[in-house]
Protein backbone atom coordinates (compact mmCIF):
# COMPACT_ATOMS: atom_id res chain seq x y z
CA UNK A 1 0.00 0.00 0.00
CA UNK A 2 2.54 2.32 0.53
CA UNK A 3 4.27 1.45 -2.62
CA UNK A 4 1.24 2.83 -4.34
CA UNK A 5 1.14 5.60 -2.21
CA UNK A 6 4.80 6.63 -2.88
CA UNK A 7 4.37 6.02 -6.52
CA UNK A 8 0.83 7.77 -7.27
CA UNK A 9 3.13 10.39 -5.64
CA UNK A 10 5.78 10.60 -7.73
CA UNK A 11 3.58 10.25 -10.84
CA UNK A 12 1.35 13.17 -9.60
CA UNK A 13 4.30 15.67 -9.44
CA UNK A 14 6.17 14.66 -12.10
CA UNK A 15 3.30 15.70 -14.36
CA UNK A 16 2.96 19.15 -12.29
CA UNK A 17 6.47 19.93 -12.63
CA UNK A 18 6.32 18.77 -16.47
CA UNK A 19 3.13 20.85 -17.13
CA UNK A 20 5.44 23.90 -15.83
CA UNK A 21 8.09 23.17 -18.02
CA UNK A 22 5.89 23.51 -21.52
CA UNK A 23 5.67 27.71 -20.93
CA UNK A 24 8.93 27.76 -20.34
CA UNK A 25 10.08 26.15 -23.15
CA UNK A 26 7.88 27.85 -25.73
CA UNK A 27 8.92 31.16 -24.14
CA UNK A 28 12.77 30.14 -24.83
CA UNK A 29 11.97 28.94 -28.22
CA UNK A 30 10.06 32.27 -28.84
CA UNK A 31 13.21 34.19 -27.97
CA UNK A 32 15.88 32.00 -30.05
CA UNK A 33 13.41 32.77 -33.07
CA UNK A 34 13.47 36.42 -33.01
CA UNK A 35 17.60 36.32 -32.86
CA UNK A 36 18.25 33.18 -35.39
CA UNK A 37 18.75 33.43 -39.10
CA UNK A 38 16.88 30.73 -40.80
CA UNK A 39 15.97 29.94 -43.69
CA UNK A 40 11.93 29.93 -44.45
CA UNK A 41 11.39 26.34 -44.53
CA UNK A 42 13.61 25.57 -40.85
CA UNK A 43 11.64 28.54 -39.20
CA UNK A 44 8.15 26.93 -40.60
CA UNK A 45 9.10 23.45 -39.28
CA UNK A 46 10.35 25.03 -35.68
CA UNK A 47 6.92 26.58 -35.53
CA UNK A 48 4.85 23.70 -35.96
CA UNK A 49 6.59 21.96 -33.62
CA UNK A 50 6.04 24.90 -30.86
CA UNK A 51 2.86 25.59 -32.07
CA UNK A 52 2.15 21.43 -31.21
CA UNK A 53 4.14 21.55 -28.09
CA UNK A 54 1.95 24.26 -26.86
CA UNK A 55 -1.39 22.39 -28.26
CA UNK A 56 -0.11 19.23 -26.52
CA UNK A 57 0.01 21.65 -23.25
CA UNK A 58 -3.12 22.51 -23.37
CA UNK A 59 -4.89 18.88 -23.80
CA UNK A 60 -2.83 18.29 -20.82
CA UNK A 61 0.05 15.75 -22.89
CA UNK A 62 2.92 17.65 -20.67
CA UNK A 63 5.39 14.86 -21.37
CA UNK A 64 4.64 14.70 -25.00
CA UNK A 65 4.74 18.91 -25.37
CA UNK A 66 8.02 18.48 -23.33
CA UNK A 67 9.38 15.80 -25.77
CA UNK A 68 8.12 18.30 -29.06
CA UNK A 69 9.37 21.29 -28.00
CA UNK A 70 12.54 20.12 -27.32
CA UNK A 71 12.95 18.78 -30.16
CA UNK A 72 12.03 22.14 -31.43
CA UNK A 73 15.04 23.61 -29.50
CA UNK A 74 17.46 21.14 -30.51
CA UNK A 75 17.03 21.71 -34.03
CA UNK A 76 16.50 25.79 -33.71
CA UNK A 77 20.20 25.21 -31.85
CA UNK A 78 21.61 23.25 -34.69
CA UNK A 79 20.25 25.43 -37.18
CA UNK A 80 21.71 28.47 -36.08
Amino acid sequence: MRYLAALLLTVFFTGSALAYQCPTLVNQIDQQLQSAQLDSDTKAKIVELRDRGESLHSQGKHAESVKVLNKAISELEAAS
